[in-house]
């Protein structure tokens, strides 16, 4: 198939891009570029089979007023614009695979996971956030022809969460962060490379999926978890003044307990080859 990603230049496009390439596709990717004034985007997407649309600020660094601007435009915003794109094509792209995120749902514990038939988002600047990026994306197409991944966080060995906990961890830094009871919902890189595979390999599939592996654990014992597979300690406390001061509001990404389960793609038959994060971590860092 012919397939354009936008926001293919982050971490999961650059696993996505070679990943769909290796299967025959063909795969275009695109980052920020794409829709400044003098990209011919509409030419791009023309005639497409698959958009995969990625597109999104990090939100991982401290949130001013004008990152949390940026953020919110780069995922309702430009979503937006998007539509309006798309829909003035005379052939726009047959399907649209999104990424959306686990921040839709209001905080839950590890005991207490919640799955695709909770249909409330959650009441903080997550919440909102996440419900109008949805919201969005959901001008891009048709029901019947959009799918909706909303990610955990992503284990890659290369960077995402992962690369920025690693020097500390490393450097036998590691330890629980605000008391480390918050629920932590994780998906590895490989995991998430084959959902895609498995979305384009069933076209009636569309709605909105979860894509967290199916067992989520605690911020205290990833942590605790991740330093034995390095062979490191797991003792300094990170504390929740420490975060805020560091990250102002985007400290919630850190602080917020979210326990996710993905029902929807484990009733279709998507099995996980890392289902539990001690398979996770041994293969990211054998």
């Amino acid at each position: 198939m012919r397939m354009v990603i936008l926001g293919g230049t982050g971490l999961v496009g650059s696993h996505l891009k070679p990943f769909l390439e290796q299967q025959g596709h063909e795969v275009k990717a695109f980052g920020q570029s794409a829709f400044e004034p003098e990209f011919d985007l509409a030419a791009e997407l023309n005639g497409l089979d698959v958009l995969i649309q990625l597109s999104g600020t990090n939100i991982g660094q401290r949130w001013t007023q004008t990152h949390q601007q940026r953020i919110w435009d780069s995922r309702v915003d430009l979503n937006q614009r998007l539509a309006t794109l798309l829909a003035s094509l005379p052939e726009p792209p047959k399907r649209v695979i999104a990424a959306s995120a686990i921040g839709f749902y209001p905080e839950s514990d590890c005991e207490h996971p919640l799955d695709e038939s909770h249909s409330k988002a959650g009441e903080n600047t997550f919440g909102d956030l996440v419900q109008a990026w949805e919201k969005a994306l959901a001008s891009l197409a048709p029901p019947e022809r959009l799918l909706t991944f909303r990610f955990g966080v992503v284990l890659a060995s290369n960077g995402g969460a992962l690369g920025k906990m690693l020097p500390a961890f490393k450097l036998g830094l590691g330890g629980p962060i605000a008391g480390g009871h918050q629920c932590f919902s994780w998906v590895h890189i490989d995991d998430l490379l084959h959902a895609f595979s498995w979305a384009l390999q069933h076209p009636e599939r569309h709605g909105t999926f979860n894509l967290t592996a199916p067992q989520p654990v605690s911020q205290a014992e990833f942590g605790r978890q991740l330093a034995h597979q390095l062979h490191r300690p797991f003792w300094l406390p990170v504390f929740r003044w420490q975060l805020t001061l560091l990250l102002g509001d985007g400290a919630q990404v850190l602080t917020v307990s979210q326990a996710v389960i993905p029902t929807k793609l484990t009733e279709a038959g998507f099995r996980f080859q890392y289902p539990t994060l001690k398979a996770a971590l041994a293969h990211l860092f054998p």
